[in-house]
Protein backbone atom coordinates (compact mmCIF):
# COMPACT_ATOMS: atom_id res chain seq x y z
CA UNK A 1 0.00 0.00 0.00
CA UNK A 2 1.00 3.35 -0.98
CA UNK A 3 2.96 4.89 2.53
CA UNK A 4 1.12 8.07 2.17
CA UNK A 5 -1.71 6.51 1.92
CA UNK A 6 -1.49 4.15 4.89
CA UNK A 7 -0.21 7.71 6.83
CA UNK A 8 -4.07 9.26 6.44
CA UNK A 9 -5.78 6.02 6.83
CA UNK A 10 -3.74 5.37 10.12
CA UNK A 11 -4.54 9.10 11.57
CA UNK A 12 -8.72 9.42 10.63
CA UNK A 13 -9.50 5.94 11.00
CA UNK A 14 -6.96 4.49 13.03
CA UNK A 15 -7.40 7.13 15.66
CA UNK A 16 -11.12 7.84 15.33
CA UNK A 17 -10.38 11.19 14.04
CA UNK A 18 -13.03 10.46 11.18
CA UNK A 19 -15.69 10.02 13.93
CA UNK A 20 -15.49 14.21 13.88
CA UNK A 21 -16.68 14.84 10.69
CA UNK A 22 -18.93 11.81 10.54
CA UNK A 23 -20.76 13.11 13.02
CA UNK A 24 -20.55 16.65 12.19
CA UNK A 25 -22.17 15.42 8.77
CA UNK A 26 -25.52 13.37 10.34
CA UNK A 27 -25.50 16.50 13.00
CA UNK A 28 -26.27 18.50 10.24
CA UNK A 29 -27.99 16.32 7.51
CA UNK A 30 -30.06 13.68 9.43
CA UNK A 31 -32.24 17.06 11.28
CA UNK A 32 -32.39 18.52 7.75
CA UNK A 33 -34.21 15.81 6.27
CA UNK A 34 -36.59 15.29 9.47
CA UNK A 35 -37.61 18.79 9.80
CA UNK A 36 -37.76 18.92 5.73
CA UNK A 37 -40.09 15.88 5.94
CA UNK A 38 -42.10 17.74 8.83
CA UNK A 39 -42.22 20.70 6.97
CA UNK A 40 -43.84 19.32 4.04
CA UNK A 41 -46.67 18.04 5.65
CA UNK A 42 -48.15 20.82 6.91
CA UNK A 43 -48.95 22.28 3.28
CA UNK A 44 -48.61 22.20 -0.31
CA UNK A 45 -48.53 26.42 -0.15
CA UNK A 46 -45.00 25.64 1.25
CA UNK A 47 -42.96 22.75 0.09
CA UNK A 48 -45.42 21.04 -2.54
CA UNK A 49 -45.72 17.54 -0.44
CA UNK A 50 -43.33 15.75 0.04
CA UNK A 51 -41.65 15.55 -3.29
CA UNK A 52 -39.19 17.93 -2.62
CA UNK A 53 -37.52 15.61 0.23
CA UNK A 54 -35.18 14.30 -1.74
CA UNK A 55 -33.93 17.88 -3.58
CA UNK A 56 -33.41 19.22 -0.09
CA UNK A 57 -31.86 16.37 1.82
CA UNK A 58 -29.55 16.04 -1.74
CA UNK A 59 -28.39 20.00 -1.66
CA UNK A 60 -27.79 19.50 1.85
CA UNK A 61 -25.41 16.51 1.29
CA UNK A 62 -24.03 17.88 -1.51
CA UNK A 63 -22.96 21.16 -0.28
CA UNK A 64 -21.58 19.27 3.07
CA UNK A 65 -20.03 16.48 1.56
CA UNK A 66 -18.19 18.63 -0.33
CA UNK A 67 -17.41 21.22 2.63
CA UNK A 68 -15.88 18.33 4.81
CA UNK A 69 -13.98 16.84 1.27
CA UNK A 70 -12.32 20.12 1.29
CA UNK A 71 -11.33 20.69 4.89
CA UNK A 72 -10.13 16.87 4.99
CA UNK A 73 -7.95 17.61 1.95
CA UNK A 74 -6.72 20.74 3.78
CA UNK A 75 -5.47 18.49 7.00
CA UNK A 76 -7.30 20.77 8.54
CA UNK A 77 -8.55 17.81 11.32
CA UNK A 78 -5.57 16.57 13.08
CA UNK A 79 -2.77 18.67 11.20
CA UNK A 80 -0.11 17.79 13.87
CA UNK A 81 -0.29 14.02 13.35
CA UNK A 82 0.85 13.76 9.26
CA UNK A 83 4.41 13.80 8.81
CA UNK A 84 5.72 16.94 6.85
CA UNK A 85 6.17 16.72 3.00
CA UNK A 86 9.96 16.92 3.91
CA UNK A 87 9.69 13.40 5.65
CA UNK A 88 8.18 11.71 2.37
CA UNK A 89 10.01 13.93 -0.34
CA UNK A 90 14.01 13.78 1.13
CA UNK A 91 13.78 11.76 4.35
CA UNK A 92 11.24 9.11 2.96
CA UNK A 93 12.59 8.66 -0.41
CA UNK A 94 9.07 9.02 -1.78
CA UNK A 95 8.47 9.86 -5.72
CA UNK A 96 6.82 13.06 -5.98
CA UNK A 97 4.28 11.22 -8.23
CA UNK A 98 3.92 8.41 -5.46
CA UNK A 99 3.09 11.01 -2.80
CA UNK A 100 0.21 12.77 -4.92
CA UNK A 101 -1.13 9.72 -5.45
CA UNK A 102 -1.14 8.59 -1.70
CA UNK A 103 -3.28 11.71 -1.54
CA UNK A 104 -5.46 12.01 -3.87
CA UNK A 105 -7.07 8.26 -2.69
CA UNK A 106 -7.04 9.20 -0.01
CA UNK A 107 -9.71 11.88 -0.39
CA UNK A 108 -11.40 9.48 -2.61
CA UNK A 109 -11.69 7.14 0.00
CA UNK A 110 -12.80 9.81 2.57
CA UNK A 111 -15.68 11.00 0.03
CA UNK A 112 -16.79 7.74 -0.26
CA UNK A 113 -16.72 7.12 3.08
CA UNK A 114 -18.93 10.14 3.19
CA UNK A 115 -21.28 9.03 0.61
CA UNK A 116 -21.74 5.72 2.18
CA UNK A 117 -22.91 7.81 5.72
CA UNK A 118 -25.09 9.89 3.57
CA UNK A 119 -26.68 7.25 1.49
CA UNK A 120 -29.39 5.93 3.33
CA UNK A 121 -30.97 9.05 4.66
CA UNK A 122 -30.98 9.76 0.85
CA UNK A 123 -32.48 6.66 -0.41
CA UNK A 124 -35.33 7.21 2.38
CA UNK A 125 -35.88 10.71 1.17
CA UNK A 126 -35.78 9.37 -2.48
CA UNK A 127 -38.46 6.49 -1.33
CA UNK A 128 -40.77 8.84 0.36
CA UNK A 129 -40.51 11.28 -2.70
CA UNK A 130 -41.23 8.62 -4.95
CA UNK A 131 -37.70 9.42 -7.09
CA UNK A 132 -36.99 6.72 -9.60
CA UNK A 133 -33.85 5.11 -9.45
CA UNK A 134 -32.11 6.83 -12.12
CA UNK A 135 -32.85 9.83 -10.44
CA UNK A 136 -31.15 8.67 -7.23
CA UNK A 137 -28.21 7.72 -8.95
CA UNK A 138 -27.28 10.20 -10.85
CA UNK A 139 -27.17 12.56 -7.76
CA UNK A 140 -24.58 10.39 -6.16
CA UNK A 141 -22.65 10.44 -8.86
CA UNK A 142 -22.78 14.29 -9.03
CA UNK A 143 -21.84 14.65 -5.05
CA UNK A 144 -19.25 12.30 -6.20
CA UNK A 145 -17.84 13.97 -8.72
CA UNK A 146 -18.02 17.45 -7.39
CA UNK A 147 -16.95 16.80 -4.35
CA UNK A 148 -13.55 15.33 -5.59
CA UNK A 149 -13.26 18.68 -7.70
CA UNK A 150 -13.76 20.84 -5.24
CA UNK A 151 -11.65 18.80 -3.53
CA UNK A 152 -8.66 18.48 -4.53
CA UNK A 153 -8.21 22.21 -3.92
CA UNK A 154 -7.61 21.14 -0.41
CA UNK A 155 -4.59 18.85 -1.28
CA UNK A 156 -3.59 22.42 -3.07
CA UNK A 157 -3.79 24.75 -0.21
CA UNK A 158 -1.74 21.76 2.05
CA UNK A 159 0.89 21.60 0.17
CA UNK A 160 1.49 25.36 -1.53
CA UNK A 161 0.92 26.77 2.00
CA UNK A 162 1.79 23.75 3.89
CA UNK A 163 3.34 25.44 7.59
CA UNK A 164 0.26 28.24 7.58
CA UNK A 165 -2.60 26.37 8.71
CA UNK A 166 -4.71 28.92 9.66
CA UNK A 167 -4.02 31.18 6.76
CA UNK A 168 -4.59 28.90 4.12
CA UNK A 169 -8.08 27.41 5.28
CA UNK A 170 -8.90 31.40 4.61
CA UNK A 171 -7.45 31.36 1.01
CA UNK A 172 -8.86 28.37 -0.11
CA UNK A 173 -12.42 28.82 1.23
CA UNK A 174 -11.55 32.25 -0.62
CA UNK A 175 -10.77 31.07 -3.71
CA UNK A 176 -13.52 28.56 -3.48
CA UNK A 177 -16.05 31.07 -3.31
CA UNK A 178 -14.87 33.34 -5.89
CA UNK A 179 -14.77 30.62 -8.04
CA UNK A 180 -18.38 29.68 -7.29
CA UNK A 181 -19.60 33.41 -7.77
CA UNK A 182 -17.34 34.02 -10.76
CA UNK A 183 -19.59 30.96 -12.30
CA UNK A 184 -22.73 32.05 -11.57
CA UNK A 185 -22.10 35.28 -13.22
CA UNK A 186 -21.06 33.43 -16.03
CA UNK A 187 -23.59 31.09 -16.28
CA UNK A 188 -25.59 29.55 -13.77
CA UNK A 189 -25.75 26.17 -14.82
CA UNK A 190 -21.95 25.72 -13.82
CA UNK A 191 -22.69 25.91 -9.95
CA UNK A 192 -23.65 22.44 -8.68
CA UNK A 193 -26.22 23.14 -6.50
CA UNK A 194 -28.62 24.56 -9.68
CA UNK A 195 -27.45 21.75 -12.37
CA UNK A 196 -28.27 19.09 -9.72
CA UNK A 197 -31.53 20.66 -8.90
CA UNK A 198 -31.87 20.73 -13.11
CA UNK A 199 -31.32 16.96 -13.21
CA UNK A 200 -33.88 15.89 -9.97
CA UNK A 201 -36.36 18.25 -11.90
CA UNK A 202 -35.47 16.96 -15.49
CA UNK A 203 -35.73 20.55 -16.33
CA UNK A 204 -33.94 21.43 -20.17
CA UNK A 205 -31.60 24.34 -19.18
CA UNK A 206 -30.45 26.64 -21.56
CA UNK A 207 -27.67 26.00 -23.74
CA UNK A 208 -24.62 28.44 -23.49
CA UNK A 209 -23.93 30.35 -26.43
CA UNK A 210 -20.20 31.88 -27.26
CA UNK A 211 -18.72 33.56 -30.29
CA UNK A 212 -22.46 32.27 -32.23
CA UNK A 213 -21.75 28.39 -31.22
CA UNK A 214 -24.09 26.54 -28.41
CA UNK A 215 -22.68 24.60 -26.10
CA UNK A 216 -25.50 22.29 -24.05
CA UNK A 217 -25.50 22.86 -20.75
CA UNK A 218 -24.18 19.11 -19.83
CA UNK A 219 -20.98 19.93 -22.12
CA UNK A 220 -20.37 23.23 -20.15
CA UNK A 221 -21.51 21.72 -16.71
CA UNK A 222 -19.19 19.07 -17.06
CA UNK A 223 -16.27 20.49 -19.32
CA UNK A 224 -15.49 23.45 -16.62
CA UNK A 225 -15.36 21.34 -13.67
CA UNK A 226 -13.25 18.58 -15.10
CA UNK A 227 -10.91 21.66 -16.22
CA UNK A 228 -11.21 22.64 -12.57
CA UNK A 229 -10.21 19.51 -11.13
CA UNK A 230 -7.76 18.81 -13.61
CA UNK A 231 -5.81 21.86 -12.88
CA UNK A 232 -6.31 21.00 -9.15
CA UNK A 233 -4.51 17.77 -9.61
CA UNK A 234 -2.10 18.93 -12.12
CA UNK A 235 -0.68 22.04 -9.67
CA UNK A 236 -0.48 19.51 -6.74
CA UNK A 237 1.80 17.44 -8.50
CA UNK A 238 3.40 20.17 -9.59
CA UNK A 239 3.97 21.72 -6.59
CA UNK A 240 5.44 18.38 -4.76
CA UNK A 241 7.63 18.00 -7.77
CA UNK A 242 9.12 21.34 -7.18
CA UNK A 243 10.03 20.94 -3.43
CA UNK A 244 11.30 17.59 -4.53
CA UNK A 245 13.79 19.56 -6.50
CA UNK A 246 14.45 22.17 -4.24
CA UNK A 247 15.27 20.38 -1.09
CA UNK A 248 12.04 21.75 0.52
CA UNK A 249 10.95 25.04 1.52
Amino acid sequence: MNPVLRENLEVFFGEGHVLTVYCYLLIVLAPVAFVSLYTSSLGEQMWRGSGNLFKVCSVTALLLIVYFALRVANQEYASGRFKPLEHWLRDGRQAAGAVARGRVAFLVVHIVGLLVLSAPLLIWAAAISRTPLPGLLATLALILFHAFCYGVWGLVASVVWERETEGREFIIRGFIFVVVVAALVVYLPLNPVIYLLAVLEQQELAPLTIAGVKWSADSVHFGFHLVLGGAGLAIHRWVLKQDLKLGHR
